[in-house]
């Protein structure tokens, strides 16, 4: 805090008050956009010393559409986690939405877009029973999760034999994968900014989206002004259930077969996503465009370093040490954010008081 307090501070009699506000606001930008500035960072980096491979229409088409379904993933982590709660099925609900899509149009003949309804369902309806054993069984959200999203791989397994599905699929369908816009952005990556979008309206300009944050700051606060914390909270856990659904038909569609293993190394990096975001754009709190910022750095990190000629492993050692770090650096946040509010509360004083 000292050194804040010290370039806050005007020189001896040379100061003046004019270029205080312009140095806080140049560190509030920096503290606020630390995320997007170090992306912007590593891309020009990697692309001076890959000038041939990194800064390529194909590299970023390939980042674009790969990471669609991690950034998915990581929205879906986000929305119980603006309400205070986790979610560790959502790489399980991946998994079996895609299996779901693929089978049901290779084994029971179901056409495409009841295919994909259908795996949305089941998605919702995870999400669903997540919420319940967290509001109505009383069941830690970190326990509850992890069992339900066990017991999707068990359905996954059992399901297919715990062998992948493949087979011919409609060129429609695929082309969820495949088809570009305007030539250029997969698909994929448009249907993410659409969610986004829609997400962060929701978060941030709607009554729901307040509600669900003050939820998750304070769940006796919330309760007490008469937020139904048991709706919010399900209503979250449905949407999650929802999202990852979206990501299994997005992954089956670029897999084009169905895995039943595939969806448990994706929770580790929508967590980075999700908790690394909450560091920047509103720090001490979740949020979309943070959480978008945060897959696109460990994207760009990861490509960057296997174009480098980094063994296969190192995705593994990038997305551990972020995930620490951003737990670390969340925690932190929310607490600067906390004693911020308590400071502006202590500072207009008691309701009523003084003159």
């Amino acid at each position: 805090m000292r050194p804040m307090a010290e370039l806050q501070a005007p020189a001896k009699g040379t100061a003046s008050p004019k270029t205080q506000p312009r140095r806080v606001s140049v560190a509030k930008l920096l503290t606020t956009y630390s995320l997007l500035i170090l992306t912007a960072l590593l891309i020009i980096g990697f692309s001076l010393l890959l000038p041939r491979t990194f800064p390529t229409e194909f590299n970023i088409r390939s980042i674009l559409g790969t990471q669609s379904v991690i950034a998915l993933l990581a929205l879906a982590v986000m929305i119980p986690l603006a309400a205070g709660q986790y979610d560790l099925s959502v790489g399980f609900v991946l998994g079996i939405t895609g299996m779901a899509v693929i089978g049901l149009q290779i084994d029971q003949h179901f056409a495409w877009p009841l295919a994909v309804v259908a795996a949305l369902a089941i998605g919702g309806l995870i999400g669903l029973a997540n919420g319940l054993l967290v509001t109505v069984a009383r069941i830690d959200s970190f326990i509850a999760t992890l069992a339900s999203g066990t017991f999707a791989f068990g359905i996954t397994n059992w399901y297919s034999n715990g062998q992948q599905i493949a087979g011919l699929l409609p060129v429609t369908f695929t082309d969820i994968a495949n088809v570009s816009f305007l030539g250029y952005v997969p698909l994929p990556a448009v249907i993410v900014a659409v969610i986004s979008v829609v997400l962060y309206a929701v978060l941030e300009y709607l009554p729901i989206g307040r509600r669900l944050y003050a939820l998750g700051a304070n769940p006796r606060m919330a309760e007490l002004v008469g937020i139904p914390a048991r709706q919010y909270t399900i209503a979250a856990f449905v949407a999650s259930g929802v999202l990852s659904g979206v990501a299994g038909v997005i992954l089956g569609a670029q897999l084009e077969a169905g895995q039943p293993d595939v969806g448990s190394s994706y929770l580790l990096p929508a967590f980075v996503g999700a908790l690394l975001g909450a560091t920047s754009f509103t720090p001490g709190r979740v949020n979309v465009p943070g959480t978008l910022v945060s897959v696109l750095l460990l994207a760009v990190g990861i490509a960057g370093l296997q174009q480098l000629g980094a063994q296969f492993y190192v995705q593994y050692l990038f997305n551990g040490a972020t995930l620490a770090l951003a737990v670390g650096l969340a925690g932190f946040a929310a607490r600067r954010r906390t004693a911020r509010l308590r400071q502006a509360d202590a500072a207009r004083g008691p309701p009523g008081g003084g003159t």
